[in-house]
């Protein structure tokens, strides 16, 4: 039986083709967080399943995406539409993820908590990835607690300010299009804040 055929949806890419994989697929999510910088969180989201139809599946797989020739998946991921406004260099952290992947943990992305005992230790797997800093990682342990039912003991701390609930901070708060809102209204929020701060530290200098 799939281990994921009764997981909760995820309507992260507000696409139903793309939200099915991200739901039954963990290393599509991790893609998915992967290319969730600098763009738009569904064009990030909607990367997954357009990297997969264009490879002729309807899945991703670690061992087929770690084994491309470069070039050749850059190409893939830079057909317009293109996956990200940085194709190229995107498709290369992809393929190191997924290196790391089959080097680690045989592919399976489910493997980096499958026997974790903390929200602790899986912050510090998730960081280990490539592409994955501490913010990133945080968000994604965050997604994992939230909605995909990964929860080991203390993973709220670990996960910071992104492990609280209903804090409408991220994509790991993103149940639909009114969380959507909530979610884009607390970035905005952000950006204003950083763009005053910024601003007066100018005006004090």
């Amino acid at each position: 039986m799939d281990a994921n055929a009764n997981a909760p949806v995820l309507h992260l890419a507000q696409d139903p083709e793309a939200d099915e994989l991200l739901s039954r697929s963990r290393l599509a999510a991790l893609t998915g967080m992967l290319l969730d910088q600098q763009v738009p969180m569904e064009w990030a989201f909607k990367g997954p399943a357009t990297i997969a139809r264009r490879m002729g599946t309807d899945d991703l797989d670690a061992h087929e995406i770690a084994a491309q020739d470069p070039e050749a998946f850059a190409a893939l991921l830079s057909e317009k539409p293109a996956v990200h406004r940085y194709p190229g260099s995107m498709a290369k952290r992809i393929q190191q993820l997924c290196q790391y992947l089959v080097e680690h943990y045989d592919g399976d992305a489910e493997g980096i908590w499958r026997d974790v005992d903390s929200g602790a230790e899986l912050l510090k797997r998730l960081q280990e990835l490539p592409g994955f800093g501490k913010q990133k990682a945080q968000i994604f342990l965050a997604l994992l607690g939230k909605q995909l039912g990964v929860a080991p003991k203390g993973w709220r701390e670990a996960a910071g300010a992104y492990g609280e609930a209903r804090s409408y901070r991220s994509v790991a708060d993103i149940t639909g299009p009114e969380s959507l809102a909530k979610v884009r209204a607390h970035k905005q929020e952000m950006k204003a804040a950083a763009k005053a701060a910024k601003s007066a530290g100018a005006d004090g200098g």
